[in-house]
């Protein structure tokens, strides 16, 4: 597998040298904001762990703190973003959307719709160990009804890996027999299935689906399920079909509404950027027929705009 991060780990890395960088980029009048992005941005966060360590043993005091005491806004929460390991920083996210005024159930989809299974069994664990409390406990006081089922079946992280031939042709028979099939909806069909099978299992059973009715699944959740029940269907679909495609769709969202959804913005530059930003990338200027590096700049300005450009990887 070819590494389609926009984000590498640096070459010629030496934790401790990029520790006393930064120290000088803050010391004295003025903070060198250049100096702390183009370092942070070009590191992994693995390496960001390191200097993390070589910081606070060289200074005696947290990397982070100090950061935040010298640089503010949009720019602070993206750097802080970055110095976050990637599962308690997903998290962080999941508790800050359900323990927030009101829940932001776009968070809650986004995490547990693209994420593994073995990631969301990791971030339960260190969900636990940071707040204290069951992230599923938690889910399930802010959620309701079949919304509600179909996040805890995607919490306990056990989908199946592989493809069931066997259950393919019943499975989109299922599906249609639970919703264009019938006056009002079975959800609890659609739950099931989407919640349980691999991403490559349910490609095959939309492909089948489709030859059944003659439309794809999408129209048919859209016609059958209202609310954060439809969305979260709709999210475990394009990311059956392809989570690069997904995500950017959701990075041409966040931009493309009155007002930056900056929230949106950072959350998937800083949680994509070791994993698939080359493809997101790849699939934005296919869809949209504009680089996500030109979005990003008309949308954003500043240092926080260049954090967000060196995370882009480039411009296509």
């Amino acid at each position: 597998m070819a590494y389609r991060g926009s984000v590498r780990p640096f070459t010629k890395f030496n934790a401790k040298q990029d520790a006393e960088l930064l120290h000088k980029a803050m010391k004295g009048m003025g903070t060198d904001e250049d100096a702390i992005l183009m370092l942070l941005a070009a590191r992994s966060n693995d390496q960001r762990q390191q200097i993390k360590a070589e910081y606070k043993k060289a200074y005696g005091k947290d990397l982070v703190s100090a950061l935040k005491s010298e640089i503010g806004g949009l720019f602070e929460c993206l750097i802080v973003a970055l110095m976050t390991p990637p599962i308690l920083y997903d998290a962080t996210q999941l508790h800050k959307a359900i323990k927030g005024a009101g829940t932001n159930d776009e968070v809650l989809i986004e995490i547990l719709a693209s994420r593994t299974g073995e990631q969301i069994k990791e971030i339960a664990k260190v969900y636990k160990k940071e707040f204290g409390s069951k992230l599923e406990k938690d889910v399930c006081d802010d959620t309701s009804g079949n919304y509600q089922r179909l996040l805890v079946i995607l919490l306990q992280g056990s989908r199946e890996e592989k493809v069931d031939e066997g259950k393919i042709e019943k499975d989109a028979k299922d599906l249609y027999a639970a919703g264009e099939g019938k006056f009002g909806t079975d959800e609890e069909t659609f739950i099931t299935i989407f919640g349980n099978r691999s991403a490559a299992h349910l490609r095959k059973v939309f492909d089948v689906y489709r030859k059944l009715c003659g439309s794809d699944i999408e129209d048919s959740i859209k016609g059958e399920t209202i609310g954060n029940l439809e969305n979260l269907l709709l999210a475990v679909v394009k990311c059956a079909r392809s989570v690069p495609e997904y995500f950017a769709e959701s990075l041409y969202r966040s931009m493309r509404r009155a007002g930056t959804d900056d929230d949106a913005l950072m959350r998937i530059m800083v949680s994509r950027s070791e994993v698939d930003m080359l493809d997101i990338r790849a699939c934005f200027k296919k869809t949209y027929g504009q680089s996500l590096y030109t979005s990003v700049q008309e949308d954003t300005s500043g240092d926080y705009q260049k954090a967000l450009l060196y995370l882009c990887g480039g411009n296509d």
